[in-house]
């Protein structure tokens, strides 16, 4: 097997999981869904002092909390396991006929520029001549994200393909609601039970949950990982 630029392969002689990676990736449906929601007063309110788009925003953060999670950056190949450094939001954009398309953002740390990237991104898919619903051939880098902005949801259910190896992550977030002074937003994240139990599914929010609490720490050019050491 070829190992993809920009990932590692994991040793499974002394892989932890390997136990839990021959169960589950025998299911026929091996993935499961966890929806939470989480505070995002202070990060809706920087991101409209400075006129940028709560999906750019979004997409930031959960990309970020997500590349901080190694097990969700792992991808099934066949038997084998591969490990990348870095993974990167394909999101749904809106088009004006009501269709949508798929939509690359390359993930980096430094959100100035990841938000100016996107948010041409986002606009060449948007108003792109034809509808487009695929990406790259032999890509599995990614994390699909989708907004569900008109309605707040309590559980979710991502479409995959047939095959039980893929493993990319599939978050979706949803209205805000106010409840006891916060403002909240729905979240979703679905993964392979194969590579990603609970445990990590936890670390992700709690990762989620510090990034979304201090916006204008990240933005200003700190490495949204520094502090993330020692996590339990």
């Amino acid at each position: 097997m070829s190992i993809p630029d920009g990932a590692r392969l994991i040793r499974q002689s002394h892989w932890p999981r390997q136990s839990a990676f021959d169960h589950y990736r025998t299911y026929e449906h091996p993935h499961f869904s966890l929806t939470s929601s989480i505070d995002v007063a202070n990060l809706r309110g920087f991101l409209k002092g400075n006129g940028i788009s709560f999906t750019i925003g979004a997409a930031y953060v959960l990309a970020s909390a997500a590349n901080g999670v190694p097990e969700l950056r792992q991808r099934i190949r066949g038997t084998q396991v591969v490990e990348y450094e870095c993974v990167h939001p394909s999101i749904t954009v809106l088009r004006p006929d009501e269709s949508f398309s798929f939509c690359e953002l390359p993930f980096c740390s430094d959100f100035r520029l990841f938000a100016r990237r996107a948010g041409v991104a986002i606009e060449q898919a948007r108003n792109a001549g034809i509808q487009c619903l695929e990406d790259l051939p032999g890509r599995d880098d990614y994390l699909f994200l989708t907004g569900i902005p008109w309605i707040s949801f309590t559980a979710f259910q991502h479409p995959v393909p047939a095959s039980a190896n893929d493993a990319i992550p599939r978050i979706a977030w949803g209205k805000f609601y106010e409840q006891a002074g916060q403002l909240l937003l729905p979240l979703n994240i679905q993964v392979h039970h194969a590579l990603v139990d609970g445990l990590h599914v936890g670390r992700f929010y709690q990762r989620v949950e510090r990034l979304v609490a201090n916006p204008g720490s990240w933005a200003a050019g700190r490495d949204p990982t520094d502090g993330e050491a020692g996590e339990g």
